[in-house]
């Protein structure tokens, strides 16, 4: 069976494993890894750590626009396929960028793992901590994978549902049977609390692991597993350490000069989507949530007409991407972490509290003259009011789809969403299969022992 095409190993990593087979001497061309140096290097490299996922950006309710013009410009023909939760989004022998991209930077955290502590050159203290990065990044892979291709937690059904293969070695020829959901799950908690003690409190650059960036993520895996008590605890030891957040009244120039990655008060960890997205049409229901005054609305998004070079020509589009250089932000984040705080309080009873942490992030997202703060009646009706400023907060960046997958739970929180396009349209249910991304045919022709997802 033919590994190679499901985990697109780097050139680097291939060389390094192959020297030693066939020759004693690496070729000159090749930098074996040898030093602890070296498996740092592999952890700086930011194209490789930094990218998450795409495509659950364009499945997302808060997604597309009713227009003939963009409909054809939709392109490649994977991005018309996820738009429309087709059976099939890549062809037989088409790579789904997701997935390779996401099992290339495990295999480089394998490598890691598996030799870091025998390299040379380098201090005990010195080679866990890197060790402990190259965990913490596997675990962030590993569960925006179970949660694009395994459905979505349920504790009564997750040791049997199917998750994702998982490689915890850079073995080449490695059985590929998807583990559970649950034992994807049980192994990104390993990783980050193994990990827990090797780690600063807060890192020097963001985009590096840290205690911080423990607790943020283990906030999401508790908030999707349902321990909301536990992703509340997570979330708050996460905003002891950093809470900053960005007063939008600090960038309404006509176009604003953005804090990038580094600088950005409210990032803990450093991600962003694995393709730079420069068109992104909202879906006028999802925009209708903003009140005009919000700065998120006035800030971050443009009406169709006024984004140059835009793929779409009616409705209102995401300007954010297009006033940094680094992406659009998908990882751990301050606004994240308040968030998270207000869903736990609310269901846990206590709206005020959860009223308290959703409008501690709204004081920075209106000029002051015209801030108002949210209220609500009961913990349900505060519940709400939540779910909506996550969507506020985080439109067009993908959370949305993971959002609609966990919250099918609820009742009366998410309903059927209908597409149009072209001359078709397209439903997609509460719980529906089609939450769980196919698996490309290419992957299952290669390695039979990968079952499909049922659509």
């Amino acid at each position: 069976m033919n590994k190679v095409n499901l985990l697109i190993l780097s050139c680097l990593l291939l060389c390094a494993s192959a020297c030693r087979k066939y020759v004693e001497i690496p070729p000159e061309s090749v930098r074996a890894l040898k030093y602890t140096s070296d498996y740092q290097a592999l952890l700086n490299a930011g194209l490789t750590i930094e990218p998450g996922y795409y495509y659950p950006v364009l499945m997302a309710d808060d997604y597309g626009v009713e227009d003939n013009t963009w409909y054809t410009r939709l392109t490649p023909s994977a991005a018309a396929n996820a738009y429309i939760w087709a059976d099939k989004i890549y062809t037989s022998t088409e790579e789904d960028i997701d997935w390779s991209n996401l099992y290339k930077s495990i295999n480089i955290f394998n490598t890691v793992v598996a030799g870091v502590m025998t390299s040379e050159q380098g201090t005990d203290d010195q080679k866990k901590a890197i060790e402990a990065w190259a965990m913490v990044h596997r675990a962030y892979a590993y569960f925006t994978l179970v949660n694009m291709y395994g459905k979505q937690y349920d504790a009564a059904t997750s040791a049997s549902d199917p998750g994702v293969p998982l490689l915890l070695t850079p073995n080449l020829f490695a059985d590929l049977t998807r583990a559970s959901v649950k034992q994807v799950y049980d192994q990104v908690r390993a990783d980050l609390m193994n990990a827990l003690p090797y780690l600063p409190d807060v890192p020097i650059y963001n985009v590096n692991p840290s205690k911080m960036a423990v607790y943020a993520l283990m906030a999401r895996l508790c908030l999707n597993t349902r321990e909301f008590a536990e992703a509340e605890r997570y979330a708050n030891l996460a905003l002891s350490l950093k809470n900053g957040l960005l007063d939008l009244n600090n960038y309404l120039a006509a176009n604003p000069v953005l804090p990038l990655k580094l600088a950005n008060p409210e990032e803990m960890f450093f991600k962003r989507t694995s393709q730079f997205i420069t068109n992104l049409p909202l879906n006028p229901n999802s925009v209708s949530l903003y009140d005009p005054k919000d700065l998120r609305y006035v800030v971050f998004t443009r009406d169709a007409a006024l984004i140059g070079g835009t793929n779409f020509t009616v409705g209102r589009g995401l300007f954010r991407q297009r006033l940094l250089s680094d992406g659009l932000y998908i990882g751990p984040s301050v606004p994240e972490m308040l968030l998270i705080k207000a869903e736990c309080e609310a269901r846990a009873g206590n709206t005020a509290n959860a009223m308290d942490a959703v409008n501690t992030l709204r004081k920075k997202r209106f000029k002051p003259a015209e801030y108002y703060d949210l209220a609500a009646a009961n913990a349900n009706a505060a519940l709400h009011v939540v779910i909506d400023e996550r969507q506020r907060e985080f439109m067009g960046r993908g959370y949305r789809w993971f959002d609609q997958r966990r919250l099918s739970k609820d009742a009366g929180f998410i309903s059927t969403v209908t597409r149009k396009f072209k001359d078709a349209t397209y439903t997609l249910e509460p719980g529906s299969n089609r939450y769980t991304f196919p698996i490309a045919e290419k992957y299952i022709l290669l390695n039979p022992e990968i079952t499909q997802n049922p659509r």
